[in-house]
């Protein structure tokens, strides 16, 4: 409630009846307190170990800076550009920048930074509460830092987010209970400036202002209009208003629209109380951790579904009775709840597609548990037993039990697979897991019947899931005589998913293989063309299929000049550049400039090589450098059957027939049906005198 009170007292008593000023318990040396902060780093690492020799996860490449964003000028995209990221938290992504100019794509480093973050974040829970003189600060720390719920958000690079975004919380927090007791202006900008930071990393932390209030409630028994609520204010104008931008972000560009996002208020309603007893269920018993939870079904028509928010009511309403006595277990579910509102429901968020709910999401809305129930376990060991040993036995045995739990939790993380093998043990019908176990199987030698057998699965879940579709296609599209198949199911994700660029893409990647299809790919890369202009590999291989077209050499000589002016860097581009040029009249030297381009930026790029050959030997007097560059190719891919019968035709002009018969030999030793090279071999052979028939 809000009352009016004067609104410059220098001193205001706490709960317990202390003057605030008394902000720090007494007996504990500077020392002592290094130590504790110490440790909590110490059995951090300890229980974390396992995660220092994991890999990338799910979505950890769209966060670690890419290559297009790694210049000054990157910098400033990822805070101008709404869609340069994955999600737009530009303090989030610039710490990702500057991550990458120190170790690079060297996993270990993100995964020390989580560490740190999170042992920092750990260290501001001890201080703030002692500030507070919370019985049981140290211990709140070292159950924050070793809950395993808190895993997720520290074991997966992506939720750096969680972890950066806590921290600024967390310090912004700190700052302005200072600024509580103070009143001085710098406390109250350095902890709005932290506040601000925190939301540009993660916009859930807008969340932050609510949580102060009910801390000065929980520390006053009422508010003071001008001196608690008004101060607050522009940090709730500013939350509400980065909340409402991030949850437009995440419908328009993200993808939080759509059947999976229908639901009704009444089952948001339902669907919020669920969640807060999930949550809460999950911190006091952290049992059966999942990387992916089932998704539920909610439905208005079945009662049992409204119990969770009656729950939620009944528990509030019982604390509110408690509150006359100790306010902290009402201010703790105030929190707890608050904290969690971004995730409840009542908003879309991309993740619902999956599950409703994800251990990372109450990363910090736990401390609403968690701060009450060690304050209270410290005051009842304290009533319990009168020696030092006694009290500390059952919080020691709490701390040592969560680390062990949470050291088991990180193993799970240790790599894709992995992860994803564990879901689907707890979760079977986790469509997103099949979906991404294939997609590491896809990768590896001989996974393709494993990764299709995954996509099947994970469609049997979630039909109409127009990626799935795609890298069923693509995996199809790499089995001997699967080309057919391959385009039934891009053609399905192009139809759940008309502005599914990458699908029209690989769609005609596949019809372009398909013998008579070539206008029809040509028509579904001008489709993808139209959904994303600036497409470098769309308008290249565009060129290519309209290459192979009667009369379309100009037109294709077109599409790669543009892939070029897209992306310079393009070696592929260049080198089908310089084939086509070299075919028009007269470019003979346009097309080897541009071959020797893709050398310039591919030296190990064959194929590139082989077409500067055949220039080469088009031109008067050039033989000799035609012959070095179809070796150069060949010391490159000792298994490229055109270059050696190229190479067998250089020698064959030169002079050189036993040299070329054994070139034309090794061409058909690699490739037999090869029959230019057999041509040429039977034509070697009778220029030699030396029959066919006896070869």
């Amino acid at each position: 409630m809000v009352k009016k009170r004067a609104p410059a007292l220098p001193v205001r008593l706490s709960p317990t009846g202390n003057s605030t000023a008394a902000t720090e318990p007494p007996g504990q040396s500077r020392l002592g307190q290094a130590a504790r902060y110490g440790l909590i780093f110490v059995s951090i690492f300890l229980a974390y170990f396992p995660v220092l020799q994991g890999g990338l996860l799910w979505d950890d490449s769209s966060h670690i800076t890419r290559p297009d964003l790694r210049s000054l000028h990157g910098l400033w995209r990822i805070w101008t550009e709404l869609t340069a990221t994955q999600q737009y938290y530009p303090l989030l992504h610039s710490a990702f920048w500057i991550e990458h100019r120190i170790w690079g794509d060297a996993m270990l480093g993100y995964h020390l930074t989580n560490l740190v973050l999170h042992a920092t974040a750990a260290c501001l829970v001890a201080t703030i509460a002692r500030r507070l003189l919370l019985p049981g600060a140290w211990l709140a720390a070292f159950v924050f830092a070793l809950h395993p719920v808190g895993v997720e958000a520290v074991a997966w690079i992506s939720e750096q987010k969680s972890t950066l975004s806590a921290v600024l919380f967390l310090a912004s927090a700190l700052v302005y209970l200072r600024f509580d007791t103070s009143r001085k202006r710098l406390h109250y900008c350095l902890g709005a400036a932290l506040f601000v930071m925190a939301i540009l990393a993660k916009t859930v932390t807008a969340t932050l202002p609510a949580a102060l209030l009910v801390v000065l409630w929980w520390k006053y028994g009422c508010l003071g209009w001008r001196r608690d609520v008004l101060p607050l204010i522009p940090w709730f104008v500013f939350g509400a208003s980065a909340g409402l931008f991030t949850a437009w972000v995440e419908w328009r560009f993200v993808g939080a629209r759509g059947s999976d996002f229908d639901l009704s208020f009444l089952d948001r309603l339902l669907l919020g109380g669920r969640v807060i007893c999930f949550y809460a269920a999950k911190v006091i018993w952290p049992a059966d951790l999942i990387f992916t939870y089932p998704r539920w079904s909610i439905d208005a028509h079945v009662l049992w579904q409204y119990l969770f928010p009656a729950l939620v009511i009944a528990s509030a309403a019982g604390l509110w009775f408690v509150a006359r006595r100790s306010r902290g277990p009402l201010a703790g579910m105030l929190f707890f709840c608050g904290t969690l509102f971004p995730v409840l429901g009542f908003l879309n968020v991309y993740p619902f597609r999956f599950s409703y709910v994800a251990d990372h999401f109450q990363y910090l809305a736990s401390l609403g548990i968690i701060l009450p129930a060690t304050s209270g376990l410290i005051v009842a060991t304290r009533q319990l037993s009168s020696g030092a040993a006694g009290r500390s036995l059952i919080p020691a045995t709490l701390v040592i039990v969560l680390g062990v739990l949470s050291w088991r939790q990180s193993e799970v993380y240790t790599d894709e697979e992995t992860l994803y093998r564990s879901t689907l043990a707890r979760n079977p019908n986790s469509w997103m897991a099949h979906h991404n176990l294939a997609k590491v199987l896809a990768d590896r030698p001989g996974g393709l019947p494993e990764a299709i057998a995954e996509y099947e699965a994970s469609l049997r879940i979630y039909p109409d899931f127009a990626e799935t579709h795609n890298n069923l296609g693509n995996a199809l599209s790499q089995i001997p005589g699967r080309l057919p198949d391959a385009a039934r199911e891009l053609e399905r994700a192009v139809q759940l998913d008309p502005e599914y660029a990458h699908g029209r893409y690989n769609l005609a990647n596949v019809l372009s293989r398909i013998p008579g299809k070539a206008p029809e790919a040509v028509a579904e890369y001008q489709a993808a063309l139209r959904i994303i202009p600036n497409f470098a590999e769309a308008h290249h291989n565009l060129g290519i299929t309209l290459a192979q077209m009667p009369g379309r050499l100009p037109d294709a000589i077109r599409e790669y000049q543009v892939a070029l002016q897209i992306d310079p860097g393009l070696a592929e581009g260049h080198n089908d550049l310089g084939k086509a040029l070299s075919e028009m009249a007269g470019r003979l030297g346009d097309g080897l400039a541009e071959c020797n381009e893709a050398i310039r930026i591919n030296p190990n790029f064959p194929a590139a090589y082989n077409n500067i050959g055949i220039i080469l030997s088009r031109m008067p007097g050039r033989l000799p450098d035609a012959i070095a560059a179809y070796q150069n190719a060949l010391r490159i891919a000792p298994g490229y059957a055109e270059a050696h019968n190229n190479l067998g035709s250089a020698l064959a002009q030169s002079g050189r027939l036993l040299d070329a018969i054994a070139e034309f030999k090794i061409a058909l030793k690699i490739a037999p049906g090869f029959a230019d090279a057999r041509v040429n071999l039977e034509s070697a052979l009778a220029l030699s005198g030396r029959p066919a028939a006896r070869q």
